[in-house]
């Protein structure tokens, strides 16, 4: 679905003689996204992550090196259109992604910027409504809806333009646990069941175990690339970039610490639960 080819990116120098000397977020990058996948993007504050994902559709292009999406050269104008149509974007506050008052015409927005029939529009409408959950909304003020429903009305309008690939952008952090609940459970849906690729950046790792792949990245690199599993099994090298792990995680970590003989690739309650459960016999 995606895939960087020797990715070099440095922003502009900020003053107008350009003397400030320009430092490379990332240099000779290279990673590849499989279609139908779910990627979990995972790393300090400043590593190159978004830069990364606001490459995935053509909203920044490369300094150097390529970026191709469904095959298609991001830096190829003509390729646009088509670019983002394929690998839409979800940010990290919705408030600046609604444009319209009524969730409907939120919706519509796009597919009739794209000049699709008003009769397809309507069907591509109301069943993206339908796979977010939010069909009862559909004549609702969007400045009504909380965190979560905005969210989700904001993956319904990236879903009627009918794209391959949603890249998000951090799109949990502005919201209350049950609002995190309701988007994750959204994403997951659309990977499993519409075969969407997926590629969720954010600082919550129990959303990164839900993917089928994690990649760190550290300064522009990637360090780890890999399942859940293995990623988060390397608990003191997480620790010293800066980055959580899962709280089930944490705790068999401390209690290996303490002596006690446990797997060390626990990244979910049920897994958790039964491993103490079998410690507790043992004893």
């Amino acid at each position: 679905m995606i895939k960087c080819e020797n990715l070099t990116y440095a922003y502009p120098a900020s003053d107008e003689e350009q003397t400030v000397k320009v430092k490379n977020v990332f240099e000779n990058l290279n990673l590849e996204i499989k279609k139908g996948s779910f990627t979990a993007i995972l790393g300090h504050n400043g590593c190159g992550k978004s830069t990364l994902a606001k490459h995935f559709n053509a909203i920044l292009l490369p300094t150097g090196g390529k970026v191709y999406v469904a095959g298609m050269d991001t830096s190829r104008y003509e390729y646009l259109f088509d670019i983002r149509k394929d690998a839409g974007m979800v940010f990290q506050n919705p408030d600046n992604q609604i444009v319209t008052a009524i969730v409907e015409d939120e919706v519509a927005f796009a597919p009739e910027n794209l000049g699709i029939e008003p009769s397809e529009i309507r069907k591509r409408v109301d069943e993206s409504l339908k796979i977010v959950g939010m069909s009862d909304y559909a004549s609702a003020s969007t400045a009504g809806l909380s965190g979560g429903q905005k969210q989700r009305i904001a993956i319904a309008s990236i879903l009627a333009m009918e794209p391959e690939c949603i890249i998000l952008d951090e799109p949990t952090a502005m919201l209350d646990p049950k609002g995190r609940k309701e988007v994750i459970s959204t994403i997951k849906m659309l990977n499993k069941k519409k075969n969407i690729t997926v590629i969720l950046i954010t600082h919550y790792m129990d959303e990164a175990t839900q993917a089928d792949r994690v990649i760190v990245m550290h300064k522009g690199n990637i360090i780890m690339d890999d399942v859940p599993k293995k990623v988060f099994s390397r608990v003191s090298e997480l620790k010293t970039l800066g980055l959580d792990v899962p709280q089930v995680t944490e705790l068999i970590y401390m209690l290996k610490n303490m002596g006690y003989d446990l797997p060390d690739d626990i990244i979910d309650i049920d897994e958790c639960a039964d491993e103490l459960i079998k410690l507790l016999k043992r004893s």
